[in-house]
């Protein structure tokens, strides 16, 4: 029972508190993240050992912060410790907000600042998105970091508690500042990726069945998922974001422009490019979804207690 009841606590600290403005650990996380890539990542190195320096620094920066958390979960009282920890992993109101930020602006006809907000979700270029190009870019990034930031850490921290959750942030932060396939990072960041698609794997699976069980068209969202999720070269983004559309009945993808490179995405989903409205919808996915995994988690708790 512990278990659901620690999910429960800490989604609503994130629905009654949001995202720390000042002073999260992530971002202190991050900023250490960084100076580990610029001290370790020479240019001059040969990609072996890039690659070797970047599991070390991985290595060096999460398994000491997860035994940490081990202890302190072992401790008396260390069911405030996973809420805590739960509550910093989790990123379902800030996603929501961040959505919202887009919504109002293209409700109001504000292209420019719909695209600002946009921007800040993606890390594409969004200087020549129209106003379905920045609702479909806002439903992938909703539909994504709902599994990394939401259901990812659900899963993991169902799995192995407070050190599970931790380590599954950890590892899904070091894969968006390490995990890009440029000059610089595709040896570095080699083992922060594939670690991430490795952790994402059973989580994004789940993910998509949630998806498609919330939605208006479970069958067509499933369907989608087996169909259209090899699209892409990560074994889980596609299988998620394909879900999440074809529970929306919309269609996202294609062309986009990633570190001044022009790119085609490939295609997921059925119907037509979203409109705003989809976006709310494609926030309910993630609300409901974790919703439901925390019903799911209190139920059985009770049942094995």
């Amino acid at each position: 029972m512990q278990t659901g009841l620690v999910i429960a606590a800490a989604l609503f600290a994130d629905a009654l508190l949001g995202e720390m403005r000042r002073g999260h650990p992530l971002v202190g996380f991050g900023v250490l993240a960084a100076r580990t890539e610029r001290t370790l990542n020479r240019r001059y190195f040969p990609a072996f050992l890039r690659r070797l320096l970047g599991g070390l620094g991985l290595l060096l920066l999460v398994a000491p912060l997860v035994v940490a958390a081990a202890w302190l979960a072992a401790a008396p009282h260390g069911w405030a410790f996973e809420v805590l920890v739960l509550y910093l992993a989790l990123g379902l109101r800030s996603l929501g907000k961040h959505a919202r930020r887009v919504q109002r602006a293209l409700d109001a006809d504000d292209i420019d600042s719909a695209r600002a907000a946009v921007g800040m979700m993606v890390s594409r270029d969004v200087r020549a998105l129209d106003r379905r190009g920045v609702a479909a870019a806002t439903i992938e990034s909703v539909l994504e970091n709902g599994n990394d930031a939401v259901f990812g850490t659900l899963f993991w921290f169902a799995v192995a508690g407070a050190p599970g959750a931790l380590a599954y942030r950890l590892v899904n932060t070091l894969d968006a500042m390490w995990g890009y396939r440029t000059a610089r990072l595709a040896a570095f960041g080699w083992t922060a990726a594939r670690l991430d698609d490795l952790m994402n794997w059973p989580a994004a699976r789940l993910t998509a069945l949630t998806y498609g069980l919330v939605g208006r068209a479970p069958l067509r969202a499933l369907r989608c998922a087996r169909v259209q999720g090899g699209r892409t070269d990560s074994p889980n983004a596609g299988v998620v974001m394909a879900a999440g559309a074809g529970a929306l009945g919309v269609r996202v993808g294609g062309p986009g422009v990633y570190h001044g490179r022009r790119t085609w995405r490939p295609r997921f989903g059925v119907g037509r490019r979203p409109d705003v409205a989809a976006i709310g919808r494609a926030t309910g996915l993630v609300i409901n979804g974790a919703l439901v995994w925390t019903g799911i988690a209190c139920i059985v708790g009770w049942w094995f207690s």
